[in-house]
């Protein structure tokens, strides 16, 4: 939780200069402190200010303080505490609660339960090549339906505007994408540009690292959805900074319904070597 704590801390005393070690040593303890006020909200459940200082050891001012601060990065909420049976007179008790983004800035093991779900799907289906192919026709489907979330923006584009249209729906995902636009070869400067559709982020990219296939049907679907055979040429889960995907221009070599987008499409592999590790995400 500590990165929304930089643009919250608290001001110094005016007149009173403190030595840069001990200004750090002030901001980290001060983080450390709304972070286990924050964690006992998530341990606890809604608390009152008066429950976190009694759990906590600290004052009710200082939890307040700490507080407003988690409050104006959006990390806890206020509410009317509920009241189960008759209630005495005065006011309702203001309780503090965790909102979505307090609740996502602690670590959650999303990432294993999907490497475990789909490590489960390769051995019940015998594991080796059988349970390859196993996690690949649960990729291809799960890309297939998110797929067809895309389909109708799609459509609604121009033939040299669907891998803007694409980037946009990807970037509605979280995939933060972009497109790039490439010119044509200096040997064949009549030839359309093709483009680089480059995500910049993928929610997926550390189970992605073990299954490669998610990366591949996603590929596919990309090639199905613009119409054409694209190559995809980096993975941020294969070390890259960016994956990236080249699209050919409208009208070279698009796909027909007689000729089937092909299953696995060749990946460029990253030197691991010459190239430090750049993402967060996926592929």
């Amino acid at each position: 939780m500590r990165e929304h704590d930089a643009q919250h801390r608290e001001p110094e005393a005016p007149g009173c200069a403190v030595p840069a070690a001990a200004s750090e040593a002030l901001a980290e303890g001060h983080r450390a402190t709304r972070d286990r006020v924050a964690r006992s909200i998530l341990d606890h459940g809604p608390s009152s200010a008066a429950d976190l200082a009694g759990r906590l050891g600290l004052t009710s001012a200082a939890v307040r303080r700490h507080l407003d601060g988690l409050a104006a990065a959006g990390l806890v909420e206020s509410r009317e505490q509920r009241v189960h049976g008759s209630r005495g007179r005065g006011r309702p008790a203001k309780v503090f609660a965790l909102t979505d983004s307090g609740r996502s800035a602690f670590y959650q093991a999303y990432d294993q339960l999907a490497a475990d779900a789909l490590r489960w799907i390769s051995d019940a289906a015998g594991g080796g090549s059988a349970g390859e192919e196993a996690v690949a026709a649960f990729a291809r489907a799960r890309l297939a339906k998110q797929g067809l979330k895309y389909q109708d923006a799609l459509d609604r584009a121009g033939a040299e505007q669907r891998a803007e249209a694409l980037a946009e729906a990807l970037s509605a995902d979280g995939y933060a994408a972009t497109v790039r636009r490439v010119p044509p070869a200096a040997a064949a400067p009549a030839a359309p540009a093709g483009a680089q559709l480059c995500q910049h982020h993928c929610p997926v990219a550390h189970i992605a690292e073990q299954f490669p296939q998610l990366c591949e049907a996603e590929t596919e679907v990309f090639s199905q959805l613009l119409g054409t055979h694209v190559q995809r040429l980096a993975t941020i889960a294969h070390g890259d900074g960016v994956c990236t995907t080249y699209v050919p221009a409208s009208g070279a070599a698009p796909s027909s319904p007689g000729r089937p987008v092909p299953r696995r499409l060749p990946v460029r592999p990253p030197s691991r070597t010459a190239r430090p590790r750049g993402g967060t995400s996926h592929d």
